[in-house]
């Protein structure tokens, strides 16, 4: 459809009308002459709908769009603005090569020569361009973080809108954003909620498993077998975070490490028996599984750590007593790591208690096979068969003093020194299976001597002699010889104990003293105090020549205190 310029003489000078046909095969421009005072121009676009008139269009044809037309690109189009009459020909030529120029801000740059491209398919408007593009209509080159575009026309970009991500019409209406910020992610492990809790729990992986046990870091059972089964059981979690917390307390006491270990106890007592919710008693048929048997072990570490000196130990000892007595785990590593355990305590539990008689001085009880292992045990004594005879002698001390409370003469008659006898001929046959020059062969070799002084302390007037001197003096060279980070200080609290009752001599108490102190500062338990503080009442009723220093169980009692030698 040809377009033609047509001058209206009534008409404005300064206005050029283009008038478009749908209907007409021919299109007529008109321009009318410009004055040189004229700056802008105004373009009128009026279409027919259904024909031209020679007498002029139909007002009820008309649509008129008015547009204002920059001077610059009339002056491109070649269209004068003076009284300059071009010639038809070139008017024609030229009309047909008008370069529209985009609307916007005056152009800075001399326009560069027009360019013919080639024709491309449409594209549908980008929704991805900056603010100010968008709001102002251009087309934006989306370079981040501000467009060229805009710093081009010396214009503020305003950025990118933010990424609206799709979702359904549904959800676009009845949803509104209500979150303030981010919210707490879900807890991990159950038991671990805060800082100071993952404290607790990196000190008893580092620190507290090591002091428990003879391994420090390879085959540590408190690493290898409880550490696993606290991840997935909240209240094992719960005792071992408190023994941690227990553990720092006896150390540094502040009302920090008091109030949350407090806190982890009480987690660990609701959540120790399953039955727990129903009943406040639990169903002694019940099989119980290996982390809550686990918990019984823990808490009764918890009281040693925490140097608790009223019986607090009882009721773990007593539940795990009847748990390694009634059932049987299907964790065969388990079941090894709780009777060695349990044995360990619940004998040394015998050295210092009047009423607590030891499960091996039960006639119908005996070490099962599998624990026929002496250089794996995680304690000594117990799987080596020391602590057999440590339950003996314990047998000899109640049938003395059964005699003594009836009066009978002599306090150990034949019968006792028989059984003494036979107690020392298995202590002098006594092979040790740790390896030879080892710190653990050195400290099975301090457990045989001060099971020895235990047998002689038993049977024998409570006086010095030269054999009691010799033994303690063989101790302390074991004492000597054991490093004071070694992990055999693990378990040298009950045989230190043990030699210190029979040191007779001022000269050897000193040294004694020291082997406390170096207990003290590689543990920390709470129970090592009291444990030095016993030894110290007996050896003033040495000094006095009071032969009740031989009846250290019966001190214990008095000063009404009852905690584990462990």
């Amino acid at each position: 459809m040809a377009a033609t310029l047509i001058r209206f003489g009534p008409e404005p000078p300064n206005s050029l009308m283009r008038l478009s046909t749908s209907s007409s095969p021919e299109s007529l421009e008109a321009s009318s002459e410009s004055s040189p005072s004229t700056a802008t121009t105004t373009r009128f676009s009026i279409s027919f709908q259904h024909g031209f008139n020679a007498d002029g269009p139909d007002e009820d044809d008309v649509v008129p769009k008015i547009e204002e037309i920059e001077e610059d690109e009339l002056v491109d189009a070649k269209i004068p603005l003076n009284d300059e009459q071009p010639e038809s020909s070139a008017s024609s030529s030229q009309s047909k090569n008008i370069v529209k120029r985009p609307r916007g801000r005056p152009r800075k740059h001399p326009k560069s020569p027009p360019i013919t491209l080639l024709s491309k398919a449409p594209k549908g408007r980008s929704k991805t361009g900056c603010i100010t593009c968008r709001r102002r209509k251009k087309k934006c080159d989306e370079t981040k973080p501000s467009c060229l575009h805009c710093q081009k026309n010396n214009v503020h970009c305003e950025g990118y809108p933010p990424k609206d991500f799709w979702q359904s019409g549904r959800s676009k209406k009845g949803r509104t954003m209500s979150i303030d910020g981010p919210r707490e992610l879900p807890i991990l492990i159950e038991g671990i909620e805060s800082d100071l809790d993952r404290f607790f729990f990196e000190h008893f992986s580092v620190n507290v498993s090591r002091v428990l046990s003879l391994f420090t870091d390879k085959h540590n059972p408190f690493k290898e077998i409880l550490l696993p089964m606290a991840t997935s059981h909240r209240g094992l979690m719960h005792s071992l975070l408190c023994l941690s917390g227990s553990h720092l307390y006896a150390r540094e006491p502040t009302e920090q490490f008091e109030a949350r270990q407090w806190h982890h106890y009480r987690k660990a007592v609701e959540n120790l028996w399953p039955t727990n919710n129903s009943s406040p008693t639990p169903d002694p048929t019940a099989i119980i599984d290996d982390p809550t048997v686990a918990q019984t072990l823990v808490l009764c570490l918890k009281s040693i750590c925490a140097g608790e000196v009223q019986g607090e130990y009882r009721p773990h000892m007593d539940a795990a007593k009847h748990l390694i007595t009634t059932q049987q785990s299907p964790n065969q590593e388990f079941q090894t790591f709780l009777f060695e355990f349990f044995i360990y305590h619940d004998v040394s539990n015998s050295i210092t208690s009047l009423d607590r008689r030891s499960v091996l001085m039960m006639d119908d009880f005996h070490l099962p096979e599998f624990m026929i292992q002496p250089e794996a045990g995680a304690f000594l004594g117990v799987i080596d068969g020391l602590f057999g005879c440590l339950s003996k002698i314990r047998g000899l001390r109640d049938r003395i003093r059964r005699r003594r409370a009836e009066g009978l003469k002599p306090l150990v008659d034949y019968a006792i020194l028989t059984d003494a006898q036979a107690i020392d001929s298995t202590l002098r046959g006594w092979v040790c299976t740790q390896p030879a020059d080892s710190a653990r062969w050195i400290a099975s070799m301090l457990y045989r001597l001060t099971t020895w002084l235990y047998l002689h302390r038993t049977i024998l007037p409570s006086t010095p002699n030269a054999a009691l001197y010799d033994a303690v003096e063989q101790g302390l060279e074991y004492l000597r010889q054991l490093p004071g980070d070694s992990s055999t200080q693990s378990i040298l609290l009950m045989p230190t104990f043990l030699l210190g009752c029979a040191a007779f001599s001022a000269e050897q108490r000193p040294e004694i003293s020291e082997a406390f102190g170096r207990l003290q500062e590689f543990s920390n338990l709470g129970n090592i105090k009291y444990a030095r503080k016993v030894v110290e009442m007996v050896w003033e009723l040495m000094d006095r020549g009071d032969e009740s220093s031989w009846d250290w169980e019966t001190i214990i009692q008095k000063q009404g205190w009852d905690f584990l030698v462990t």
